[in-house]
């Protein structure tokens, strides 16, 4: 189809040249330009060809043009020269898709063909203002076509930039995630795996019940890790389904506190788990994000508090959610381990929700973490009167 208006558009420009001789240049030159709509294929797969088509046409009827035709017309700017406007619109049009080596040749070839054909074709005293139209139509086009590149080139930079975050945020979730859940459920499995090695001989029973807590959380840990894979994998519509139910087990949350304060029993840390304000479904980010934030103060408590008690409380507020967990432990110790990517982890978690995380020794001693999520405004929905 771009072959067939080309040959067109080559067959109107001799039809407007030998058609209509007595015509104004005005009519030829309007009749050129609307005839360079047929270019429009051309320009699409060959812009340099489209072009030099453009230029051909429109140098044909300016060469055409009979003589009585010029003589008749008494404006400034010839109107036969207004088939160069179309030459113009494809010159813009390389300007803002082609290389620049290709605009830089079609600009300068362009250029040429203008200044030699309407110097000279114009009359009298008018060469000097039809060359400067010419010059300064032909820039006008260029600098459309150089802003529409530039304009092009920064959407294409900021999608680009949009993208790169998006992967390194996911990075970071990601690396919450496992670090969240592998390195709790680890430290439970180490400190029962040693009380088991102790009492193996001497006490089976409590040697049985540590390794039935190591199976339980080596399962959880497992389904973790399945759901985290499922969740990189949602590219593939079948990878969900393909692994069952245990795929598709949803993601935890400040109703399962009980159960990972449970689990932290198992591991010597008895915690005692409070609830104030008016319990209520929450964002699943914001429960998802609760969640971990104790899961990891509870195994920085295991790790390196030192102690069998600590206090999880949970404040249900009217606009934000706060998840305290306090220890009478040692502290943030020597080695900064109150201060690992746990802590990190914890403040980016914080940060993306806007809220506002406190962690640090106690001045009576121990440590505590304070975590404060604002909550969106609750959906009121109008109760129409009866």
């Amino acid at each position: 189809m771009a072959w067939v208006g080309g040959a067109v558009y080559l067959l109107a420009v001799g039809l407007l040249i030998g058609g209509a001789p007595r015509a104004s240049g005005t009519v030829h030159g309007i009749g050129t330009l609307l005839a360079a709509s047929l270019l429009v294929g051309v320009l699409r797969s060959s812009p340099l060809l489209a072009l030099s088509l453009a230029l051909f046409g429109s140098t044909a009827v300016v060469v055409g043009v009979p003589s009585s035709a010029h003589a008749n017309l008494s404006a400034s700017y010839q109107g036969q020269f207004l088939s160069y406007l179309a030459v113009d619109v494809v010159l813009g049009y390389i300007v803002a898709t082609c290389a620049r080596r290709a605009s830089t040749v079609a600009g300068a070839g362009s250029l040429l063909v203008q200044l030699l054909v309407i110097g000279g074709y114009s009359h009298g005293d008018n060469v000097t203002v039809n060359l400067l139209i010419a010059l300064l139509a032909m820039a006008a086009a260029c600098m459309v076509g150089l802003l529409s590149r530039e304009r092009r080139e920064h959407a294409v930079a900021l999608r680009s930039q949009e993208v790169s975050e998006a992967v390194i945020a996911e990075r970071l979730r990601i690396a919450r995630e496992l670090h969240d859940m592998v390195a709790h459920s680890i430290g439970i499995i180490a400190i029962q795996a040693g009380a088991a090695s102790q009492v193996i001989r001497t006490r089976p029973v409590e040697a049985g019940e540590a390794l039935r807590a190591i199976e339980a959380t080596s399962r959880q840990t497992l389904s973790g890790l399945r759901r985290t894979l499922v969740a990189l994998r949602q590219a593939d519509p079948g990878a969900a389904t393909a692994r069952g139910p245990a795929a598709l087990t949803p993601s935890p949350g400040l109703a399962d506190i009980e159960r990972l304060a449970a689990a932290t029993a198992d591991a010597g840390v008895h915690v005692d788990v409070r609830r104030t304000g008016e319990e209520r479904p929450l964002p699943a980010d914001i429960d998802l994000s609760a969640f971990r934030i104790v899961q990891e103060a509870l195994t920085n408590v295991i790790r390196h508090a030192g102690t069998g008690r600590c206090q999880v409380l949970i404040e249900y507020g009217d606009e934000e959610l706060c998840v305290e967990v306090v220890d009478d432990g040692r502290g943030a110790t020597e080695n900064g381990s109150g201060h690992g990517f746990g802590l990190v982890g914890m403040q980016e978690r914080v940060a993306l929700l806007y809220g506002d995380l406190s962690a640090g020794p106690r001045p009576e001693g121990g440590f505590r973490v304070r975590a404060r999520l604002p909550l969106p405004d609750p959906v009121r929905v109008p109760v129409e009167a009866r």
